[in-house]
């Protein structure tokens, strides 16, 4: 089916099936998205409903008439996957209103959300029976679940308790024919054909519209130690890591990589985030234990062998939850600082642990090569998942080197493909990174892929364009 713009007759015939104020014109937060690289197409409405029922409504007609729907969560993507840009005006579909929390489960560790939930709320639920949410992002306040799922985030705590694919038991999804898939378990074992709730999770919003979900709890842990520690380099953190892990096992909840460059954007752009160090190290790692009790003596016994074997020169321990707090501040505002200084081109990138040091230093020697860049690359080391991201040399607006933007992703992408990694660690490949999985994309994968969205969505309305390109 050819796709058709949502037009005038087409929404007043789909308003009069729905509440009256179900629709509405886009205002801007639906036609934006953080980075600035697309903007959705004027004339857009937005359809806003409040139940699955309703969803289900919307979903039938726009796939009968063909118009296509671009679902939206939070808008904190960062790959373009919720603006449409080009082609046929969509129904933007925002689940806004479907932000309940259904059930909370706590002997069962199960906490049952609709999509529109924010993630920070899920959290509170999660405490407020004291019992653990995981996942932690820094758009935790304004992201919603449903996107978490659709993107299958990842964010600080995938170390330990995996990406929001790994906290998800059960689905309930409109399809893209209006059909509702009442998948909504609770169980941990159900062994009974096609996961069909993992081909939902990171397909984003391509096969259907997550409603809500059944999410994994754990038990809060009872002591949380939280430390930066100096590292002279990227391999002597992977070695903390190990040693880390030989002492408390699975109770290493975070570890991050920080460069100094990350720290010194910081320190330009938000001077009142506190600096822990009085001159910041070339590379540092935020470690956070969390363990039944001594997280803090476990830190301590951490950082007293790992001194003695030269894996750090420098740490702090954080004494209290506000010292906690300021840690944990300067490594989320490093985002903060990238998008205030601009970058010529960002990296949301995965290599294995193993090679990740030599990805670095020869990453960092051909961006040297193409000219005067500085490089900040920090993430979420524990999993492999790097922001490796170029910048303008001080004083120099990015504007001046938008030229090399290709280039410089192309050099950082081709040189991954080396290393077996992944040019999308946790962000999804939306929009902007279409191409990429065209040109990097295993092709047997992305033949079956494209059966599967044809299979799904024959018709083709479901967030067009994202993920896999557009056919000819």
């Amino acid at each position: 089916m050819t796709l058709t713009s949502a037009s005038p007759l087409f929404l007043e015939s789909l308003a009069a099936a729905l509440p009256t104020d179900t629709l509405r014109p886009a205002d801007p937060r639906y036609m934006e998205e953080p980075r600035g690289r697309y903007a959705g197409l004027p004339g857009t409405f937005v359809a806003r409903p409040r139940t699955v029922d309703e969803v289900a409504t919307i979903i039938a007609a726009c796939n009968t008439a063909g118009v296509p729907v671009v679902p939206y969560g939070g808008g904190t993507g960062l790959v373009g996957g919720q603006i449409k840009y080009q082609g046929a005006i969509p129904l933007v579909l925002s689940l806004e209103r479907m932000k309940a929390i259904r059930a909370v489960h706590p002997l069962e560790n199960v906490i049952v959300a609709e999509a529109g939930a924010i993630l920070a709320d899920i959290q509170t639920a999660a405490e407020e029976v004291d019992r653990l949410f995981p996942l932690s992002l820094a758009a935790e306040g304004s992201c919603t679940i449903g996107g978490n799922l659709g993107t299958n985030a990842g964010g600080v705590n995938v170390l330990r308790y995996g990406n929001t694919r790994d906290l998800c038991l059960g689905l309930e999804v409109v399809m893209p024919s209006g059909e509702i898939w009442h998948g909504l378990t609770r169980l941990r074992k159900d062994n009974t054909g096609y996961d069909l709730r993992n081909l939902m999770i990171g397909a984003e919003g391509t096969l259907g519209v997550i409603t809500a979900a059944a999410l994994k709890l754990s038990p809060r842990p009872a002591s949380l130690g939280t430390a930066l520690m100096a590292v002279e380099s990227p391999t002597a953190a992977l070695r903390l890591l190990a040693l880390a892990r030989s002492q408390v096992g699975e109770a290493v909840s975070a570890f991050e990589l920080i460069h100094r460059q990350g720290i010194a954007f910081v320190a330009e752009t938000l001077p009142d985030i506190r600096q822990p160090f009085a001159t910041p190290p070339e590379w540092s790692v935020l470690i956070e234990f969390g363990l039944s009790q001594g997280a803090d003596a476990a830190l301590e016994q951490l950082f007293a062998v790992a001194l003695d074997e030269g894996l750090v020169q420098d740490g702090l321990i954080a004494q209290n939850a506000g010292q906690r707090q300021e840690f944990w501040s300067l490594r989320e505002h490093i985002p903060v600082a990238n998008k205030r200084i601009g970058s010529v081109s960002s990296h949301d990138i995965s290599v294995p642990l193993g090679a990740l040091a030599e990805f670095i230093e020869i990453a960092g020697q051909k961006i040297a090569a193409l000219g005067d860049f500085r490089v900040n690359c920090f993430g979420h080391l524990g999993d492999g998942n790097l922001h490796y991201n170029i910048f303008p040399p001080a004083g120099v607006s990015r504007d001046a080197y938008l030229s090399q933007r290709d280039e410089v992703k192309r050099v950082v992408h081709d040189l991954l493909q080396t290393f077996d990694g992944s040019f999308s660690a946790e962000h999804g490949v939306g929009r902007m990174k279409v191409g990429d999985l065209e040109r990097y994309g295993d092709p047997v994968r992305l033949a079956a892929m494209h059966s599967i969205k044809q299979a799904l969505d024959p018709n083709g309305i479901m967030n067009p364009g994202a993920v896999l390109a557009l056919p000819e």
